[in-house]
């Protein structure tokens, strides 16, 4: 099969594991009870270490400030999320800053699926200039918003998925708006976005760390390999069964904070980026330096 066969079958289900994902598997229980990792001050240590290698990163800022902002917050946040990291007060400097509606994030999610960050930024820009009104969208024919979005990769799925969640959104709601989700709760939000086509646990995830400010822990490709390689899950873990265990063992405070640290860590770090490359082959790496990844020290990548 050749490589534009493979691709034009590739299935829009946000990255999640191969194999079909249950309520169950997914929602319920820990899949992995004997499993006791991570603690929480292995998870504290890990994310003070990542810190202090690559700083708080600046692309997730905006949403770090709507969470210090948050009255969903919980009592004790503000400590956790700002240690080693910008002061309370640059975070409060911001407050006038324009909130991304929630409709906004979850397309931006959908078009950053099986491409870079660069593109997906590139995707979204080009889909506002073309349409700038949602309504402009659910008027498009197809094809023009495939164009739009092309250089994210993946447009006549992505552009589907897209048209569908509007579609669904003006028949049902009357208008084109996320933000009833904001009244709902992690439950209610996750029962309510499985019911749009294409929308799988991972972005339901995102949607309520970055756009909600629940504490929630969404498991991409980065995440799922550092959590293997460091023995947070068995290796023969799939990502839902991972989402389902890290969230039950993270500190609800920890988890915002470590998840965009682990991302960043596992797109930065030479030794990492082998693991998710080949999360099969063991990485050589050995501790020669201080600029050698941290996680070293955890067991599993030594």
């Amino acid at each position: 099969m050749s490589k534009s066969q493979k691709r034009t079958r590739l299935h829009l289900d946000d990255g999640d594991s191969k194999t079909p994902a249950t309520k169950s598997t997914v929602y319920g229980g820990d899949p992995y009870p004997s499993h006791l990792r991570p603690t929480s001050d292995e998870c504290r240590d890990v994310r003070d270490a990542l810190l202090s290698l690559h700083g708080f990163p600046p692309e997730f800022d905006s949403y770090r400030r709507q969470r210090l902002r948050s009255s969903s917050a919980v009592d004790g946040y503000h400590t956790h999320c700002t240690m080693k990291s910008e002061p309370l007060e640059a975070a409060n400097d911001e407050k006038d800053e324009i909130e991304e509606t929630v409709l906004d994030g979850l397309v931006k999610i959908l078009l950053s699926q099986n491409t870079t960050e660069i593109n997906s930024q590139r995707a979204f820009a080009s889909l506002k200039a073309a349409f700038p009104k949602w309504e402009d969208v659910l008027g498009a024919e197809p094809k023009s918003i495939e164009n739009a979005i092309r250089c994210g990769g993946l447009a006549p799925k992505k552009a589907v998925c897209i048209k569908n969640i509007l579609s669904r959104l003006q028949s049902e709601r009357g208008r084109l708006c996320l933000e009833y989700l904001r009244g709902l709760s992690v439950e209610e939000v996750k029962t309510e976005l499985s019911h749009f086509k294409g929308i799988g646990p991972k972005t339901v995830s995102c949607v309520l760390m970055f756009n909600l400010q629940h504490n929630d822990f969404p498991v991409d490709t980065h995440v799922f390999e550092i959590a293997k390689a460091i023995g947070w899950v068995p290796k023969t873990a799939d990502r839902n069964k991972t989402y389902v265990h890290l969230n039950r063992r993270i500190p609800d405070e920890l988890k915002f904070d470590l998840n965009c640290l682990l991302y960043t860590h596992g797109k930065l770090c030479s030794n990492c980026k082998k693991n998710v490359a080949k999360p099969k082959a063991k990485s050589k790496a050995k501790v020669s330096s201080p600029d050698d990844c941290p996680l070293l020290g955890f067991s599993g990548l030594v």
